[in-house]
């Protein structure tokens, strides 16, 4: 075990030889690896959470709209087709805003306004000048969550920012900002305190000097939520601005407030309906026991108010009242989309088909029967006034948690979702359409977490809500049985709410006795046998058989009791407002992972700071959490990675945002967790780690996800570059690495899932290559896939996921650009195949080969079948499958690499059948070939007698008749019929006439 150590740090001192290997070698950079495309494969149909939208009013086919954590997006037809139109530095967004006067003008706020626990966070207010095309940060960068943007109708200089500021700590840019030089500066015009933000601002539409804003205190942490305070209030300015009024009394309850949504009607000012939150004894994630405050309206602009209702369902997360721009009584309130249609006295709850929890609604002043919700699920298109929705299943906003997968061909990617359950699919199709949502298959309900195939047979799939809701799912019967481990008195799941503070005879509710767990609780299989399982609460449970019973190993947690730990100074009680909302359980653990190499080697982590190693299987448990050098006390443990190549060494990663410490923490053992050493000194600063993966063919090569991108690592931690290429700026939870295929697969919070082809690349780019002028990596067998389209025609309003390129991926190293190289690919014999068109980029370069051998000089595609369009060259026929070669030859040196070719595994003709079509398809290709200058001298003949009109029709329909017979044997994989050959034959002989001919 002592030797293990050196090994690790070999990488890093391998690392700073290049420069002596080669005074021209570069240090590997970040864009070297650019030419890796990733894709994504969505999916779309449960798309993610949509926060906010603008529309241009005067033409209302374009909307801007804001994903929680995907950026903004704009569609120019209504909904029908999207593109990405903020991919900047961050990816949360809070609120975007068009100046409607000049619609090229458009303000994006950065940092959802939303205060869950899972929320995103940005870097301020940007703004663009050409319609989204290009974006310029404007400041408040340590606003962190902005509420709303109102823009002054007139003036494009004038805009009010509503700044939160950071929910896990105090201080930064929060409380109402003023800009009258259209962002060039800004002024603080109300604040209240360090630990208050503004999260609500509007303007009276014919007065803009007189504003309205609310203030909202707030705080969140690992282990609770405190949603009011003192600071919480609603505010009134007739000066633009300058000073703020607090609005209180004369109708208005009194006490502490919580979040507070303003409406302001645009045809009558003056009156304004607004949300407040106020209540007692709420239970996590639900409601007020005792409701208070909700729904107010004033008349005469604020100075009296009336209680309309107490509706304000689950305020903290989205209080707001949106009032009809023409009708003053129609009245919609969020997060469980209601109406009302008297001024708010009752609301309705309309049945939909769509998601739940809704975000914000859109009512277009032109048509009010024209409405659009934005909600978890994505996007609803109302023209009847909200009550049936066209739902919009082409907008990939999915935000996973966790992702694994399976052996299938192809394998298929499992994971969870924010709020859309678990799910199931295809990593590629066989449709020419490629990932479509139809093709994903739902394993759970409510927030979808862990999933986990059985590795031995993956008709068996485990699969996790929030809190543990653990399950076993039948993937043929589509049947599920919950396995939850459980209070032996037989109580069912539920959540804990206010009264387990320990209030002297509390009645006991169903489903109290719950073991607690934390939102993100894992569960694993054991990678030594597949019956054994084990799943994290507060206590750590092992089972044996799949989960029929389980064993209680012990509270893993430190054992604290959160109703002592303080929010902004104080204690928690039946009165704090939105209680713990999303966190209804505490401690629990957060990191779990058992040894593939040593059986009962178990790490566990958890999300009070404590950090646990067992070698026997959980009977005994070390705590090593003061090992870990640099880590704050009590930090929240993300992850951790047991090494498949070395029997002690493990990585672990800590996520501290929670505590307003924004720090990357990565670590690694190699003695079993006796000592821990940082490895994240070369990472940009404040990425927020989630999960550490270790490659399983080359030990020293780490990848690792974070609130913002994936970075891999060559060397153990001593070198970190940003994998990003084709993607944008987003959070990813997840990683995992499809060990047959050699693929990676991430899985973003933000965008769905992301899939790296082949990491051959990756896993050789050893210092000596990257000195080299240029290498061959070693490449994944390639699989001649016929795909085809057997859906109908959809129209545009769908998402399609990238399938994977048809071919083989053929990846090598240029070290100086430019550099003159060619590709070519020979058969067992030696004999060319095809010659290759290669990139000569500073960096890995990737081409990829068809699988065929060299392409016909006739038009090709078009057809309905075909989604590539036309094209002026058709395929060459597919090699038969077996090994090749590929060569890379560059000045007087060449390298050499074998491929191994494999037909599609639904075929299945002998090997002699396939032969005779390979050959037969070559010989009709040849015949393509050799027929085509006789085809275009024809076409040039000057002479129009009858002859010569003869030989151009023939020549032309002998072309046509080749090419019908060409595709139609591409068609079918098999031995050709007599047909076809006596096709063929005929075919043969009327070319040589015309050959002859037309000389």
């Amino acid at each position: 075990m002592r030797v293990r150590p050196f090994r690790m740090l070999v990488p890093a001192l391998l690392w700073a030889l290049p420069a002596a290997l080669s005074a021209q070698a570069a240090p590997l950079a970040s864009a070297d690896l650019g030419a890796l495309r990733l894709r994504n494969i969505g999916p779309a149909s449960m798309s993610g959470r949509v926060v906010d939208m603008d529309v241009v009013e005067s033409n209302p086919s374009i909307w801007y709209v804001a994903g929680a954590t995907g950026g903004l997006w704009r569609t120019n037809d209504n909904g029908v087709t999207w593109s990405s139109t903020f991919d900047a530095p961050v990816h949360s967004i809070g609120d975007v805003a068009v100046f409607q006067p000049n619609p090229q003008i458009i303000w994006v706020g950065t940092g959802e306004r939303a205060s869950r626990q899972s929320v995103g966070w940005g870097d301020g207010v940007y703004k663009s000048t050409d319609g989204g095309v290009s974006w310029q940060n404007m400041g408040l960068a340590t606003s962190m969550h902005i509420g709303r943007i109102q823009l002054h109708p007139r003036d494009p200089n004038i805009a009010y920012v509503a700044a939160q500021g950071s929910v896990w700590g105090a201080g930064g840019d929060r409380g109402l900002f003023r800009t009258t030089d259209g962002g060039r500066s800004w002024t603080r015009t109300l604040f209240v305190d360090d630990e208050t933000g503004a999260t609500d601002v509007a303007m009276d539409w014919n007065d803009p000097n007189v504003l309205y804003a609310s203030t909202y205190q707030r705080r969140r942490s690992a282990y609770g939520f405190d949603g009011g305070g003192p600071g919480s209030a609603l505010w009134k300015s007739t000066d633009a601005g300058v000073t703020w009024t607090k609005i209180t009394g004369h109708g208005l309850p009194e006490g502490e407030y919580g979040r507070i949504g303003i409406g302001v009607y645009r045809k009558n000012p003056k009156i304004l309906t607004v949300s407040i939150e106020q209540g007692a004894r709420y239970n996590a994630s639900t409601a007020y026991i005792v409701r208070k405050a909700g729904v107010y309206r004033s008349e005469d602009a604020g100075a009296t108010w009336t209680f309309m209702s107490d509706w304000n369902p689950r305020p903290m997360y989205a209080s707001q009242v949106i009032i009809d721009p023409n009708d003053d009584q129609r009245i919609y309130m969020l997060n469980a989309y209601s109406f009302s249609d008297n001024g708010g006295k009752t609301f309705t709850a309309p049945r939909t088909t769509t998601h739940g929890d809704d975000r914000f609604v859109w009512v277009n002043p032109n048509n009010s029967r024209h409405v659009v919700k934005l909600d978890d699920g994505g996007i609803g298109i109302s023209y009847d006034r909200g009550n049936k929705f066209l739902y919009v299943t082409s907008l990939p906003l999915s935000q996973f948690y966790r992702v694994t997968t399976d052996n299938a061909v192809p394998f298929n990617i499992y994971g969870g979702l924010q709020d859309n359950g678990c799910w199931m699919g295809p990593s590629a199709s066989w449709t020419t359409g490629g990932v479509l949502n139809d093709h994903f298959s739902r394993l759970c309900g409510g927030d979808g977490f862990h999933v986990t195939p059985n590795p031995l047979n993956s008709r068996t799939v485990y699969s996790a809500s929030q809190f543990l809701g653990l399950q076993r799912n039948d993937t043929k019967t589509w049947e599920v049985q919950d396995i939850r481990p459980g209070d032996s008195t037989g109580h069912i799941a539920g959540r804990r709410n206010w009264e387990t503070w320990g209030k002297p005879g509390a009645e006991q509710v169903l489903g109290n006795a719950m073991h607690p767990a934390n939102w993100d609780a894992p569960f694993i299989i054991s990678p030594h046998d597949t019956a054994t399982v084990y799943a994290g609460g507060q206590h750590l449970f092992k089972s044996v058989n799949s989960g029929r019973t389980w064993k209680d190993l012990g509270d893993m947690s430190t054992g604290v009791d959160r109703s002592r730990l303080p929010l902004m100074g104080r204690l928690p009680g039946e009165n704090t407002l939105s209680l713990d909302d999303g966190v209804p359980y505490f401690p629990g653990v957060t990191a779990l992972a058992e040894s593939p190499r040593v059986k009962g080697l178990l790490y566990v982590g958890t999300d009070d700071g404590r950090f646990r190693v067992s070698r026997d299987g959980g009977a005994t448990f070390t705590d090593v959490q003061s090992r870990f050098p640099g880590l704050p006390k009590d930090s929240w443990f993300a992850g951790v990675e047991a090494s498949r190549h070395a029997a002690g060494t493990a990585y672990v990663v800590v996520d501290n945002h929670r505590s307003n410490d924004f720090t990357n923490y990565v670590y690694a053992t190699s003695d079993f967790g006796a000592t821990w050493r940082r490895i994240d000194a070369g990472l940009p600063a404040n990425r927020v780690t989630r999960t550490v993966r270790e490659d399983p063919r080359n030990p020293t090569l780490l990848y690792l996800a974070t609130e913002f991108g994936v970075f891999i690592s060559p060397d153990a931690g001593g070198q970190w570059l940003t994998l990003r290429n084709n993607m944008p700026m987003m959070p990813f939870n997840d990683i995992t690495i499809q060990a047959r295929d050699n693929t990676l697969v991430l899985g973003s919070h933000a965008r769905g899932l992301w899939i790296l082809d082949q990491l051959n690349a990756l896993q050789e780019l050893t210092p000596a290559v990257a000195a080299s002028s240029a290498h061959l990596f070693t490449m994944q067998p390639a699989m001649q896939i016929r795909t085809t389209n057997l859906r109908p025609h959809t129209g545009d309003m769908i998402f399609r996921g990238e399938n994977p390129a048809n071919g083989a991926l053929i990846d090598y190293w240029v070290r100086d650009a430019g550099t003159a190289v060619t590709l070519t690919v020979l058969d067992s014999a030696g004999r060319t195949v095809q010659t290759l068109t290669p990139t000569s980029r500073r960096g890995v370069n990737r081409v990829v080969w068809n699988l065929r051998y060299a392409d016909l000089p006739i038009r090709s595609g078009g057809g309905e079948d075909d989604d590539a369009g036309p094209s002026p060259t058709s395929p060459g026929p597919l090699v038969l499958p077996g090994t090749y070669t590929v060569r890379l030859s560059y000045g007087a040196t060449a390298q050499q690499q074998r491929v191994v070719v494999k037909d599609d595994p639904r075929i299945t003709v002998s090997r002699a059948e396939r032969a005779a079509w390979t050959a037969f398809h070559r010989e009709i290709g040849a015949l393509i070939t050799s027929f085509v200058p006789v085809a275009e001298r024809w076409r040039a003949q000057p002479g129009t007698d009858a002859a010569t009109r003869d030989g151009k029709r023939q020549a032309a329909e002998l072309s046509a008749r080749l090419s019908g017979l060409y595709g139609a044997v591409a068609r079918y994989t098999g031995a050709p019929t007599s047909d076809q050959r006596s096709e063929l034959r005929f075919y043969t002989r009327m070319a040589a006439e015309l050959e002859k001919a037309g000389r």
